[in-house]
């Protein structure tokens, strides 16, 4: 059986609180919403910069579905996007779902986060290097991710 690095990934990183306030900065509509940049740039070095290796696709990208970003192959590291429309098209460009929201709701609700007309002016750098100072800065509305938990 092949490992599922992605879901141990992503449970250490709930575990260890990396998800606690922590801004949905990218919002492409009917595409996904990302996040992953925490709001403590030495977490983002931990975790964002200490890359896994891909997983075999397995499932779609297709609505509610939970999939890591990436920068090429095996490049994984703790940037995370939900899929608010049907988006097959990343399967054969190797990005593997790890998950699916098991709510309408919770996919709509990623779907119309707030302050949308900040996400095109954020540069991801500056954030990685300065946490969510960067983003109560350059756009304090963000919607966010209050906690996240293993339940």
């Amino acid at each position: 059986m092949v490992p599922r690095r992605g879901r141990r990934r992503f449970k250490e990183l709930v575990e260890y609180g990396y998800f606690t306030d922590i801004k949905l900065y990218r919002v492409v509509p009917g595409f996904i919403t990302q996040w992953g940049i925490p709001g403590n740039p030495a977490d983002y070095q931990k975790f964002g910069e200490n890359k896994i290796k891909d997983d075999p696709v397995r499932q779609s990208n297709l609505t509610g579905t939970v999939t890591f970003a990436t920068s090429g192959p095996d490049c994984r590291g703790s940037q995370i996007f939900v899929n608010v429309g049907d988006n097959d098209g990343l399967d054969e460009q190797g990005f593997a779902p790890i998950g699916r929201l098991t709510s309408p709701d919770m996919v709509q609700a990623f779907a119309s986060c707030h302050d949308c007309s900040s996400y095109v002016k954020l540069d991801q750098s500056q954030a990685k290097q300065v946490g969510n100072a960067y983003f109560n800065d350059k756009a304090p509305k963000l919607s966010y991710i209050k906690s996240a938990s293993i339940v």
